[in-house]
């Protein structure tokens, strides 16, 4: 929890740390600064997601943003934020990044069924408010393109990643990107016979939406992956695909909603192998096969001798 460079000890506030950097900071950070200037309790009372969506970036842009005031990361400048206006409370702390529905103090077998109860209802509404006819054309328009873009950022990219290995296994020419600058160089050369999707929860993140846009307006189908639909993502995308909203638990890194992505693109693979189904069963079975060497046989039954 200690700070990198030696600020805190030569008596220099957050504030002023602020203002001796704020020249050379990119214009993301420096809306950032502009936030935590206005609202100087907003590090305390909001995740690093929430404060990204309000500075209208990226989480990884705000932890840059914490590094390049002398901390190893978010956690340890709210502290110092907390600690400065007075509000320090360790209880506190813990509801700010957990949320209310955990204590500390809750047994394993507790938080097991709590955590369960709220994936399995991230699932359900994921699914009761899913767009059908949506999800078909979205499948449609992934089967059909020359080059499929997919970008995210942070947890977002793992998703991309992930639905990107997927897709490459089935015949489709599938490309995730999470830095902007390889996404951007990407989705330019897009064009009518492309389709690009952007993953992002909250559908704000910048470096995602500047990609899809940069493919929309190459003329790509475009997908958006988002809780929010009034969000800028959403409304750049030919179809966008509601997920669930987060909780208010185990904050900002909440899982439930990386498993409601999961959900929208697991339909959407499944969908798109459909429309190719001779090919993609052909590509599985072949990939199957290259990797079988490299994986370990399952134990031989051994018969128990003490049963006749």
């Amino acid at each position: 929890m200690v700070p990198r460079t030696r600020d805190i000890a030569n008596g220099l506030t957050i504030a002023r740390r602020i203002a001796d950097r704020r020249r050379a900071m990119p214009a993301a950070m420096s809306r950032i600064a502009d936030v935590v200037a206005q609202y100087p309790a907003a590090p305390v009372e909001m995740t690093i997601t929430e404060l990204a969506d309000r500075a209208g970036t990226s989480a990884a842009t705000v932890t840059r943003f914490c590094r390049a005031l002398g901390f190893d990361g978010y956690t340890q400048f709210r502290v110092g934020v907390a600690t400065e206006i007075g509000r320090g409370d360790v209880e506190e702390s813990w509801q700010a990044d957990m949320g209310r529905e955990l204590s500390a103090s809750d047994e394993p077998g507790k938080i097991l069924q709590t955590l369960l109860g709220l994936h399995v209802e991230s699932l359900q509404s994921t699914a009761a408010g899913l767009d059908l006819d949506a999800v078909l054309r979205a499948a449609d328009a992934i089967t059909a393109a020359r080059h499929v873009d997919i970008y995210g950022v942070g947890g977002s990219g793992v998703m991309a990643r992930e639905f990107q290995s997927r897709l490459y296994r089935i015949g489709v020419n599938a490309h995730s990107w999470s830095d902007v600058h390889e996404g951007l160089t990407s989705a330019v050369l897009q064009d009518q016979a492309s389709a690009a999707i952007g993953i992002s929860s909250t559908g704000r993140t910048e470096e995602t939406v500047q990609m899809l846009s940069q493919a929309h307006s190459a003329g790509a189908f475009t997908v958006a992956i988002t809780h929010d639909s009034d969000s800028p993502l959403a409304a750049l995308a030919d179809i966008s695909l509601a997920t669930a909203e987060p909780t208010d638990y185990l904050r900002p890194d909440d899982l439930s909603i990386k498993h409601s992505q999961l959900l929208v693109l697991d339909l959407l693979y499944v969908l798109a192998a459909q429309q190719t189904f001779g090919e993609a069963a052909t590509r599985l079975a072949a990939s199957a096969m290259a990797v079988a060497p490299h994986r370990r046989a399952p134990r031989a039954h051994r018969p128990d001798p003490s049963v006749p």
